[in-house]
């Protein structure tokens, strides 16, 4: 039995012998994964006696960090209603795409598309999935780089100062490590100094978030320690995350690193923030950070700073950030 063209104009379902297969667009960015997150589940409601679905690639070009949010919600779909889901006739781009964000591991490619799938020479394998031309820079990776390695170098200088300092006013580790959502999503773990006691995490639902949507802010959060409140203030407590900008997960300027706690709230269009690589700075942290409570605003500047960027944007952003660390005002609450 076949189906039509669904309401999404862009998306086709075929139906056989309990079988979905789900053709999807030429790209799948914002706008058709908006209309691919909306449909796929009355899609599977449809289909009486459904036995297994399949995203078939075959016409797909280009994936972007809102189709990759729509195929993590409509794994999570499948997951839920205990069907299968596989995909078929990946191209290039988006087989390396899922690759990168471990997508592949939970999607797997059936045995109808697997002599379909390109071997990626070296050369090909290093290149990113076409997003935002802000990833595929040389010369801002370059200037990422040689950043990295000043800041590393800074970091190694206070490191013992700072050290002392935190393990002298609350018991535990030096740094702290977190997972948190970088380009196209990806989960990496982004370094810092400890600012909090050692519990925190646990301590969060007893805290009231003084912020809207999603992300999580207080002013006078009891879990921050007193030499926490001054390397936040002065910005000290991110020195390591130039570790995150030298191995890539992070730029030195970019938009703000999301938890995947965060990310589970997201609308898709707000995965659009992932088109490009989080940073230690950027449009959010020159803007105020510490006074915007709204989360639309978060994302109204990140968008801001892609439509924006240049490599002279970029170093406007740097300059702007050296203004904020030394006024009276820097820092995080």
């Amino acid at each position: 039995m076949s189906g039509g063209p669904s309401s999404q104009d862009s998306f086709v379902r075929t139906v056989r012998n309990g079988v979905l297969i789900l053709q999807l667009p030429p790209r799948l960015t914002v706008a058709e994964a908006v209309a691919f997150r909306s449909g796929f589940g009355g899609w599977l409601a449809e289909v009486e006696g459904l036995r297994q679905v399949i995203l078939d690639f075959g016409r797909t070009a280009i994936i972007d960090s809102s189709g990759i949010g729509a195929l993590v919600g409509a794994i999570k779909t499948a997951q839920e209603r205990a069907v299968p889901l596989a995909a078929w006739s990946l191209n290039r781009q988006v087989f390396l795409a899922l690759q990168m964000t471990g997508l592949e591991k939970v999607l797997p490619i059936t045995a109808h598309s697997e002599g379909l799938l390109p071997q990626l020479s070296h050369t090909e394998d290093q290149r990113p999935p076409l997003t935002h031309p802000s990833v595929r820079s040389a010369v801002k990776r370059c200037l990422d780089v040689c950043g990295a390695l000043v800041g590393l170098g800074v970091t190694a200088v206070l490191f013992l100062p700072i050290a002392l300092a935190i393990r002298l006013d609350s018991p535990g580790p030096i740094l702290f490590r977190q997972v948190r959502c970088g380009w196209m999503g990806r989960h990496f773990r982004i370094w810092k100094f400890r600012s909090m006691v050692t519990d925190a995490e646990r301590l969060k639902d007893s805290v009231v978030n003084q912020a809207q949507g999603a992300f999580f802010k207080n002013d006078n959060d009891p879990r921050i320690t007193r030499v926490g409140r001054i390397l936040r203030k002065t910005s000290l407590d991110e020195l390591p995350q130039f570790w995150n900008v030298l191995v890539g997960d992070m730029s030195l300027i970019g938009t703000r690193p999301a938890t995947p706690d965060e990310v589970r709230r997201y609308a898709i269009p707000s995965w659009q923030r992932f088109d490009v690589r989080p940073g230690l700075s950027g449009e959010w942290q020159v803007s105020g950070r510490s006074s915007i409570r709204d989360f639309e605003d978060v994302i109204r500047l990140d968008l801001r700073y892609q439509q924006n960027w240049s490599l002279g944007y970029d170093l406007k952003l740097i300059f702007r950030t050296f203004l904020v660390l030394f006024s009276k005002n820097s820092g995080a609450a």
